[in-house]
């Protein structure tokens, strides 16, 4: 006798709380961890929510990054060509050349070297936000500009139109059907980038982009999409970070007391920050590029896995009691960073920046509140990266 299969899921898309997963992830965690899902395209798919299968899958070499058997949650045209340097949807060996790449951008001496400027940046952005008064939209005031101000110091560029590129950078991490928008923000995007690289080449700099125009085995277009994903990957999500941040703790008075009680515990409050939040909505995605058995299930080639990074880090076999927010907890081993190969190259920049940026705000402003009561807070949920679109704060 066949066993019955159960009916695919749809990704939850309904949020009861700000700073939790979307409903329903925490039931198929608990029940249904490998679920088979019902992708947009009519596609057949799979959603991960536990965290050892999440942790699994990204390290399995049967799942693949190719962007040509991805859908969801992004659209994505068929008859798009990947960029050449597009190293996010690439399978090692070539993600791996690329990365290399990269690597001495963000190793150790890079970040020393970075630390005092975004120090800096901070208290510059925090003096310019006091001088205003308040109340204030600290996304606007704050987030945005010094998430800005960072990539471009680590790439050793400043864009002139910040807002028009901002607006850019929200295009490509759009989540609509709207395949053109998304294009044209990536257009615009590796146009102002595309500038910088050839000024490099004439006039280098100590950073990042200087030292990718002097490697003789880069092209320009290379070394532009690079820049790109960069630039789209960081701003965004330390923006976002920095903001929601902000808001989960004047949401929790008794952890906001305990931070500014003792500040020595900014290192494990970003930490456990960071798996709370997992501003990476929906998650990872992978595809299988064989057909195989995996966990008593039958994966095919193509297949899309969905890997739910807000669930996993709700998941209480690995983060006892997850869903209360504990800066003092031993929260390593949360996969807001991703895991394996495409771990983020950027986490140690954002772990400093988000350090620096937190202990500055709450040392500037002790008297820092929300301005308006939470019900009025806009959330972002359209985009790839969850946040909130304005946060205003006021202070005495």
């Amino acid at each position: 006798m066949s066993k019955t299969q159960p009916e695919p899921v749809r990704h939850p898309d309904v949020r009861s709380c700000p700073f939790d997963p979307y409903d329903g992830l925490r039931e198929l965690r608990e029940h249904r961890p490998l679920a088979r899902m019902h992708c947009p395209d009519g596609r057949n798919g799979w959603l991960v929510t536990g965290h050892a299968l999440v942790r699994e899958v990204l390290v399995d070499p049967r799942f693949g990054s190719r962007l040509d058997l991805q859908r969801f949650p992004m659209p994505v045209d068929a008859n798009w060509q990947v960029p050449p340097g597009m190293f996010s949807v690439l399978d090692p060996p070539e993600h791996t050349w690329y990365r290399r790449k990269l690597a001495g951008g963000f190793g150790p001496r890079r970040m020393r070297a970075l630390e005092p400027q975004i120090e800096r940046l901070v208290a510059e952005h925090l003096t310019v936000m006091r001088r205003a008064g308040g109340p204030a939209d600290l996304v606007a005031s704050f987030a945005v500009p010094v998430s800005g101000r960072v990539i471009g110091e680590l790439l050793g560029i400043r864009i002139a139109d910040e807002a028009g590129f901002r607006k850019a950078t929200e295009q490509v991490l759009a989540l609509d059907d709207d395949e053109e928008r998304v294009g044209a923000g990536w257009r615009a995007v590796c146009d102002v980038l595309a500038e910088f690289v050839r000024d490099k080449r004439h006039r280098p700099g100590d950073d990042l982009l200087s030292a990718l125009t002097a490697d003789d085995e880069l092209s320009d277009d290379e070394i532009t999409t690079m820049a790109a994903m960069l630039v789209t990957a960081a701003q965004d999500t330390t923006t976002s970070m920095l903001a929601l941040g902000t808001y989960a703790l004047l949401s929790h008075p008794d952890q906001l007391a305990a931070l500014r009680g003792d500040p020595s515990l900014i290192d494990g409050a970003v930490e456990e920050l960071l798996r709370y939040l997992t501003i990476n909505h929906f998650g990872a995605t992978r595809a299988a590029l064989a057909d195989f058995e995996f966990h008593g299930e039958s994966i095919r080639y193509g297949d899309l896995m969905t890997l739910s990074l807000p669930a996993a880090n709700r998941d209480p076999a690995q983060f006892p009691d997850p869903d209360r927010l504990d800066l003092t907890r031993q929260a390593g081993g949360h996969m807001s960073f991703g895991h394996g190969v495409h771990h983020c190259l950027g986490a140690q920049l954002a772990r400093i920046e988000l350090r620096i940026g937190f202990s500055g705000l709450l040392r500037e402003f002790p008297t820092l509140r929300l301005a308006v009561p939470p019900e009025q807070i806009p959330m972002r949920d359209d985009t790839v990266i969850y946040g909130v679109r304005r946060l205003p704060v006021d202070w005495d």
